[in-house]
Formats: structure tokens, sequence, C-alpha cells
């Protein structure tokens, strides 16, 4: 397949600047991929489109304030360094801007209590940089670093929860799963009072995610490893959903890659950690998700060959071109879609 097989027209004034309040008043497209069906709802009606018994898959992790701007030493030259992911004690995997001045060797300053060095190059054009500090450094970043909202996002956000979910947790992402913010603590409550079962998992958002394609036919596109971990009690909940006859939901296209990577096979998942690489793409065969929920994703994107992958290509594209005639609000602050398909048994 080639790149070009995934790209849409989309209206600049259609990408999202700012989120909705509340959350779940966002729009909801609802589609059958099987029934080849498109409906119009909002967020807060969610419900209707489930049945007690199905379980609802989030993941937890929680965004850091990754964005640092410093100054190169000693020129003041100024540079950003982009955390992705935190490789052991002090040393991160980060993007750096400019990146031709960011060689080996090369010092970042932070102000007066935080510093790094330039120690490695990645296979990605990253870097490996090491910080030097003293205190704590969660708490130093958190004073210094900034949330790195998507470069398609030019309005300031004025709260930073707002690209956090509000069942997040643990700390580690580079971008948010934006999929799970449009749920509100109001409506989960009402959800699991309704029947449907909540479970969560945790996959750490970094370069795997965002990283554009570049290769003319995807199947040569490389993903980066981006660290993820279901406990036992999440996947217990999976299989006996599963064997009840429910259907697995999965919230984000990081929890679909999550749940593929840890399935064993068909409708069999165990708790597990670890690195995963896993690129879906149409031809992939789903072993435990039923349904999902998802954002409106970005042309040539991995997500949208995800999302292709489950409800299938030209069906999703058509789905994406009435988003647009229907004025839907894109990517991660903008509106939703459902996508459910008859579970397999």
């Amino acid at each position: 397949m080639l790149l070009s097989d995934f790209d849409y027209e989309l209206p600049e004034e259609l990408i999202a600047q700012i989120p909705v309040e509340p959350r779940n008043a966002s729009r909801l497209m609802v589609i059958d991929p099987v029934g080849k069906t498109i409906a119009h709802r909002h967020f807060f009606e969610l419900q209707d489109f489930l049945a007690p018994g199905d379980t609802l898959i989030f993941n937890d992790t929680r965004v850091i304030p990754a964005r640092l701007i410093g100054q190169k030493e000693p020129t003041g030259a100024r540079i950003e360094v982009l955390l992705l992911r935190r490789v052991e004690g002090d040393v991160w995997e980060a993007l750096v801007k400019p990146g031709k001045k960011a060689l080996r060797g090369t010092t970042v300053r932070f102000g007066d209590e935080l510093s790094c060095e330039v120690t490695g190059h990645t296979d990605f054009g990253g870097r490996l940089v090491k910080f030097h500090y003293q205190g704590i450094f969660e708490e130093i970043l958190d004073r210094l670093g900034e949330t790195p909202l998507p470069p398609y996002i030019h309005e300031k956000l004025e709260n930073r929860e707002r690209y956090q979910t509000v069942y997040s947790r643990d700390p580690g992402s580079a971008a948010a799963p934006t999929a799970g913010l449009h749920f509100t603590p109001e409506q989960m409550a009402r959800l699991q009072d309704f029947g449907v079962h909540l479970g969560f998992l945790t996959l750490h958002v970094g370069l795997g995610t965002f990283r554009p394609v570049k290769t003319e036919r995807i199947e040569d596109h490389v993903m980066h490893s981006e660290f993820y971990s279901i406990g036992e009690d999440t996947a217990q909940l999976i299989r006996e959903t599963k064997a009840a006859g429910k259907r697995v939901i999965a919230v984000g296209t990081t929890s679909i890659r999550t749940l593929e990577s840890a399935a064993v096979a068909k409708n069999e998942i165990y708790g597990k950690s670890g690195e995963t690489s896993i690129f879906i793409y149409p031809g992939y065969e789903f072993k435990i998700v039923d349904a999902v929920i998802t954002n409106f994703h970005l042309p040539k994107s991995t997500l949208i060959m995800l999302i292709s992958a489950f409800a299938g290509r030209e069906f999703t594209l058509e789905a994406y071109r009435e988003a647009v005639k229907e004025k839907y609000r894109f990517f991660s602050f903008g509106d939703a879609m459902f996508i459910s398909r008859p579970r397999e048994r």
C-alpha cells in the first residue's frame, strides 16, 4: 500500500485549537463498518452505544512537561529539548532542535538548576542526553518544562490539565492519549452504574505514535518502540468479558496497540510489560479489540492507518470526508469517533 492511499483534504480551520467545555460536549461520529452507516451524536450520549458487561480499556499514562528551552554553552544559542522517554537513570532519549547544534558533548543549560549533555545519537534522528541537577528531577522538570502540545495547535493552553485525561496517573508520555480527553469523572461513574466495566493499562506515548511516515510503501515504515504495561487484573477482566460474549472497547489508538501487543492469541491476553513497536495497518487481524473510541487523525499518519485496519480504508476515508463536510473538529482537541463491529468468537 502507498502512503498516498491514506491522504485526505482537511481545511485548516477544522483543526481544533482549544478543547470544548465540558469535556464530553464534543461531537461523536458513530460508524458501523459492516452496515456502512454513519450517525452524528455527542460524546455524552456514548452510553447509548454500549451494553452492560462491555469493557472500556483506558490508557492511564500522564503527560510530563517534556519540552525544555535552554541555551547552548558557551554560545547562548537557543535549543529545544523534547523528552521522549527515560532510558535509564538520568539518561533520556530526546528530540533536539536545531539538531545541527546538538553534537555529542554539547551542553545545554536550563537556568541555574538543570543542564544536560548530549551523549549520543539514536537511530531515529534523536539524541541521548544526560541531565545534571541538584534536587529532585521531577520537581525541577515540573517547574521548568512545558506541556509539549502538537505543532498544529497554535493557541496557548491556559490549563495544563486539559491536555491530561481525568484518569491519568502514570507519568511518562510526551503526548496525551487524546481519545480519553472526552471523558469526565461523572460520565465514567454513570457508565459503571450502567454495568460497563472500566479497565486500565499504560502506554507512554513517544516517537512511535507521532513520528511521520516518510516511506512511499507503508510496509517499509519502522515504528519506534514505546513502553507499555498491562496488569493481570486488566487482562483477567478482558478474558472474562470475552468469555461472556461482550465487547472489549479500546479508548484510543495507544490502548489498541497495547492490547494487540500483549495478546498471545485470539481472545487471549495476560498481564505483561515491555516495549512495543507494533505497526497496525490494513490486513492486520485483531485479536482483542471489538470496538474503538478515537479522535480524527492526521492524513498519512500511522494512526489513520490503524483505524483503516479496523474499519476498512475506503470506509474510513468516507467517514473522514463526511466529518469534513459536517465540520467536525479534528486532531488532539477535536471530536471523537466510535467504531464497532460484530464481535467474532
